[in-house]
């Protein structure tokens, strides 16, 4: 069921949802803690040897799960640039049933859901475990920061529309 309270000629382009507040501009001072925490998250996961592409796909999923457009956008575009087949990067929605990827990384993308909908989940035994088995102690904090920072991201995004994605090309 569609609701709409938009007239009903057709609209000529694509709709522009409204930016609810510019955090940029309101709150610079968080806005650079937050990427401070991103820009941490990522140092961590270089230190722990966890392939920037593997980061990109898990974004992706996170952001998927959250319904956050600017960074769907995002990140597919900077895994396919960083060297993931479209093939890959468009499967990342329907992981489980794809066998375009490792048991390791399947493990990363179970903990990635888990963790991003934490409330409903509280990261089963069985998912950490899984995700023991394929990653160490430290590549898993590392996940861990990753997940934490895009999760963080995607609340500000979804909640205030302040960044949108732009069509290319």
């Amino acid at each position: 069921m569609t609701t709409s309270t938009a007239s009903a000629a057709p609209s000529a382009g694509p709709i522009t949802p409204a930016r609810r507040l510019d955090l940029d501009g309101v709150a610079p001072a968080f806005i650079r803690a937050v990427t401070a925490l991103d820009e941490a998250a990522d140092a961590e996961a270089d230190r722990a040897g966890i392939p920037a592409t593997l980061r990109d796909l898990l974004k992706l999923r996170a952001s998927q799960l959250n319904g956050c457009s600017y960074c769907v956008d995002l990140h597919s575009r900077d895994a396919i640039a960083g060297g993931e087949p479209a093939q890959r990067v468009f499967a990342v929605a329907v992981w489980p049933e794809s066998n375009f990827f490792t048991a390791r990384e399947r493990a990363a993308f179970a903990l990635t859901e888990s963790v991003t909908r934490l409330s409903e989940t509280h990261v089963p035994e069985a998912v950490w475990n899984e995700a023991s088995a394929h990653f160490t102690d430290d590549e898993i904090a590392a996940l861990l920061a990753v997940i934490v920072a895009i999760n963080a991201w995607n609340q500000l995004a979804v909640s205030t529309r302040g960044w949108r994605p732009r069509l290319q090309g």
